[in-house]
């Protein structure tokens, strides 16, 4: 009998890693649910095996502070011990601020989970992604990465801090680790590709401000979670997109991105900066 498939999702407790995790376990996958709240996480697990009918044991929990990098290198450790093999990686945990705080390594919140996080965590697993290889990387990106742009003078946002501003900077690097990862991965049997969940009713952003005072406006033209999960589900599951790295998906098909997300150059300085500021050699 054929050993289930194994992915890893970030952020799996709410939102769209809930839904992915749903969807996947659906699928027929072992489903590593990364989350941050023990008491999130394991009414997480709950739900979704509930619903899929599936064992507990098939929604391993993975606790981890993705604003830490010491507690995302504890947690990727614990991974490469507990499980031989990772067939998926769904960089999906996100995070967007009012206003500008530091975690406690010191860095811009937004710019450290929804960038930094992923970065580091795709590293440190890489080498148990290659040993599963075919393997795929998925990250979430959004589609507000056509208004982000990479400052390397202010990479943390300490001369100017906009929520949107930042979170599109943010998911403009999404796309950009993306195309450099992919480059790097060429030959290892690994794909990595960005997508666009589309725009999502969760509870994910700020609980005050604009962005939570325009959600009801919003909410006719939102797609639930379940939708939002379906591509990344789909491109960490289906044969058909088994080969194809580097690109940027939204309703399951390759979509247009910005031009500076197709910017090589830029990609590449991003990378070294951020194996700089995670301490990758």
């Amino acid at each position: 009998m054929e050993a289930r498939k194994t992915c890893l999702v970030t952020g799996a407790n709410s939102g769209i890693g809930r839904e992915a995790a749903r969807g996947l376990l659906a699928e027929g996958f072992v489903v590593i649910m990364l989350c941050r709240n023990p008491d999130k996480a394991f009414e997480a697990q709950a739900d979704v095996c509930k619903t899929t009918g599936s064992p507990l044991d098939r929604a391993p929990i993975v606790l981890c502070d993705l604003q830490r990098q010491d507690d995302i290198r504890r947690a990727a450790q614990e991974i490469l011990q507990r499980f031989p093999r990772l067939d998926a990686l769904i960089n999906n945990a996100g995070l967007m601020n009012t206003d500008r705080l530091e975690t406690p390594d010191g860095h811009e919140a937004t710019f450290a989970v929804n960038h930094l996080a992923p970065f580091l965590l795709t590293h440190l697993l890489r080498p148990r992604l290659e040993g599963s290889s075919p393997s795929r990387i998925i990250t979430v990106s959004s589609g507000m990465h056509w208004r982000g742009k990479v400052d390397f003078d202010d990479l943390e946002s300490k001369r100017g801090y906009s929520q949107f501003g930042v979170y599109a900077n943010t998911k403009l690097m999404n796309v950009l680790f993306t195309r450099e990862l992919s480059r790097r991965l060429v030959g290892t049997g690994v794909t990595a590709n960005a997508m666009h969940p589309g725009l999502v009713h969760t509870n994910f952003g700020p609980q005050k401000g604009l962005l939570k005072a325009l959600q009801p406006l919003a909410r006719p033209f939102m797609i639930t979670a379940t939708q939002g999960a379906d591509t990344a589900v789909w491109l960490a599951s289906n044969p058909a997109v088994a080969a194809v790295s580097g690109e940027y998906f939204a309703k399951r098909k390759i979509a247009p991105s910005s031009p500076r997300s197709k910017d090589l150059d830029l990609a590449r300085r991003l990378w070294d900066a951020s194996a700089h500021l995670t301490g990758i050699a």
